[in-house]
């Protein structure tokens, strides 16, 4: 897979791309990552990215030029174009499976007040990572990208994400380490059997018992 993201900020995912599971799978030739620094696309002389909104209004604007000519510059038969802003859809697991089909990605990070309107006609997909408004895209960039990564074939066991959270629309179950025991807290004997029939029974009680006292909604959208 690759991943091209345009940025105002581009060294803000110096340290996404190099640490943990993200680099390991750079690193593997398992996706490519690309930041492009959206001021590189602007026609005008002092490389300006933003103006003021038309009629009137607090912050500036993303214009549309250096955008557009990033998208083009970079956009094949096979590419997917997504726009981050609070007004997208609410992103998911289910969401995350998705786009790890996809052959090659482009993320908008927008910034300041907003974009201008007409962006949005160059994106096949505008996503929200929750309801809540963020100083710009980067952040939400890098969860949508970790989370669409690490489901790529080689990046991590395939059993670790077929457990997550959300899967089946379920919270994951809990689990232990050792000790055995610690602060008065004991591992469930259950854990201890052996009985691997049993564990997985227990597991999937668990799931349910969690998401009914965490995130009933989960489990009305089943």
């Amino acid at each position: 897979m690759k991943i091209d993201i345009l940025s105002l900020f581009p060294s803000m995912f110096d340290g996404f791309k190099n640490e943990s599971i993200i680099k390991r799978a750079i690193d593997r030739n398992l996706v490519e990552i690309n930041i492009h620094n959206i001021r590189d696309y602007s026609k005008d002389p002092h490389k300006k990215v933003d103006d003021y909104g038309f009629g009137g209004g607090a912050g500036m604007v993303l214009m549309p030029q250096p955008i557009f000519d990033a998208v083009a510059d970079l956009k094949k038969d096979n590419s997917k174009v997504i726009l981050m802003t609070p007004q997208g859809i609410k992103y998911n697991q289910k969401k995350a499976y998705e786009l790890s089909l996809e052959n090659h990605l482009i993320i908008i990070c927008g910034h300041y007040e907003g974009f201008d309107e007409r962006i949005r006609s160059i994106a096949d997909m505008e996503i929200s990572i929750g309801d809540f408004v963020l100083t710009g895209g980067e952040i939400p960039a890098m969860a949508i990208s970790d989370s669409i990564i690490r489901l790529l074939d080689g990046v991590i066991e395939k059993e670790s994400h077929l457990n997550d959270s959300f899967n089946n629309n379920l919270l994951d179950y809990p689990v232990y380490t050792h000790p055995k025991e610690y602060n008065g807290m004991k591992v469930p004997d259950i854990l201890l059997s052996g009985h691997h029939a049993n564990i997985e029974k227990w597991r999937i009680e668990q799931q349910n018992k969690r998401t009914k006292e965490r995130r009933p909604d989960l489990l009305e959208e089943r």
